[in-house]
């Protein structure tokens, strides 16, 4: 071991009369500790929250959105068949229809946005308490009751109060005149499914029908469907394959990824996230104002032992390193014991937030109004890495003004009424 590391170490363990330099040099760790920690567990759960909000934008929604500027007829099944082709990232292409709508249960009322699905939708393949335990592409394009099927979701069933077999008449913006007057056309409905999880911001403005009953109730042929909906091998190729498949296609059809649908959103929520890293890296800051302090009452202190090791021949490259590494290690320290904590912390994020609820008796984190079942903590290593080196960044640049002080201390001056 170098004898630079040496010094540095026994600089860090103080003498009686340094016990108040030792002080500050653990509140410095503790306060590089506490910073990391929060900047660790808060990026945890902005990361989380993010990838919540996101699988709730992706449940029901398609990776990418092909839809027609007009109600012209189109040969859509051709359509869908180039488009499994045009690109091997293609998973799946279902055709929709969808309308604004307006349900009407008994006393209550709401509008929604009235989709008409067909087998290769991927709402098929989301979570709902559906009617009698059956599949629910059984009950949407095999409708065996009175009425066809109607799936809603679990928010819209609430504010209707109705239930599974229950009956819902529909309202599409079509009129009939008639002798008496304008008169609405309504279609009874059965609820055939309900979404189990309350409290999706998108699920709660969508009710699915099967594509023909739609088509029917909102008077669609079956050249004139609202669009194509593309799922992708995965989510994150979505505004490449967009920009891909709109040079193919003719110029009345619009293609979107979910990016562009919501993207405005996620981008808030990235913003809100650099926001935080950047308000609480200043706790680190703060510690690493409090190393600076520690390491020029050091260099004040240690005038002499400084001068007479430059003139036993030691450099002023080896002076500079001795405190350097000193603030190296209390930095090393601070963030490895931060980093140690703030996984910890968000690693058991789920399991921390029910044990307080439980010991306080308050609800910390309701479930039904975000939408998500755990409380969302998502450790990244690229963030940690990301934080760990923001630290020790701080924390050297902290240490580089009073080290460079010692290094440049003049021996005989410091000597000089020896």
């Amino acid at each position: 071991m170098r004898y630079e590391w040496l010094i540095a170490l026994r600089y860090l363990r103080a003498k009686r009369k340094q016990t108040f330099i030792s002080v500050i040099s653990f509140i410095s760790v503790a306060g590089v500790t506490l910073g990391v920690a929060a900047l660790i567990l808060v990026l945890a759960i902005m990361t989380g929250f993010h990838d919540g909000v996101r699988q709730q934008i992706l449940g029901n929604i398609p990776h990418v959105l092909v839809q027609a500027q007009d109600d012209r007829a189109r040969d859509w099944p051709e359509l869908a068949e180039r488009l499994r082709q045009a690109d091997p990232r293609v998973r799946a292409v279902a055709p929709f229809v969808s309308q604004q709508v307006m349900l009407l249960a008994g006393d209550h009322v709401t509008a929604v946005n009235l989709k008409g699905i067909d087998a290769d939708s991927r709402v098929l393949q989301q979570d709902y308490q559906t009617l009698d335990g059956r599949s629910l592409a059984e009950l949407l394009l095999q409708p065996a009751g009175r009425y066809p099927g109607l799936v809603l979701a679990a928010d819209t069933a609430a504010t209707l109060g109705v239930g599974l077999g229950q009956r819902v008449d529909v309202i599409p913006p079509d009129f009939s005149l008639t002798p008496f007057g304008v008169i609405p056309k309504i279609r009874p409905f059965e609820v055939v499914a309900i979404a189990r999880q309350r409290g999706g911001f998108l699920d709660t403005y969508y009710a699915y029908l099967g594509l023909e009953a739609a088509s029917s109730l909102i008077g669609r042929t079956a050249g004139q469907l609202s669009g194509l909906e593309i799922e992708l091998a995965g989510f994150d190729q979505a505004p490449a394959v967009a920009a891909q498949l709109q040079q193919q296609l003719d110029a009345g059809l619009t293609v979107r990824s979910w990016q562009d649908l919501f993207g405005s959103f996620l981008a808030a929520l990235k913003l809100e996230k650099l926001g935080l890293f950047i308000v609480l890296a200043i706790i680190v800051l703060v510690a690493a104002f409090n190393i600076g302090t520690t390491l020029i009452m050091v260099v004040m202190e240690k005038n002499k032992d400084i001068a007479i090791l430059r003139s036993m021949g030691a450099s002023a490259g080896s002076i500079l390193a001795i405190f350097l590494f000193k603030g190296l290690l209390i930095g090393l320290c601070g963030t490895g014991l931060g980093t140690a904590l703030g996984l910890t912390l968000a690693l058991k994020a789920d399991a921390i937030i029910r044990g307080l609820e439980r010991s306080l008796g308050v609800t910390l984190f309701d479930s039904a109004v975000y939408g998500m079942e755990r409380f969302p903590s998502q450790v990244v290593p690229a963030d940690v890495l990301t934080v760990m080196a923001t630290a020790m960044a701080i924390c050297l640049l902290a240490t580089l003004y009073p080290a460079l002080r010692a290094a440049r201390l003049d021996p005989a001056e410091a000597l000089r009424y020896e």
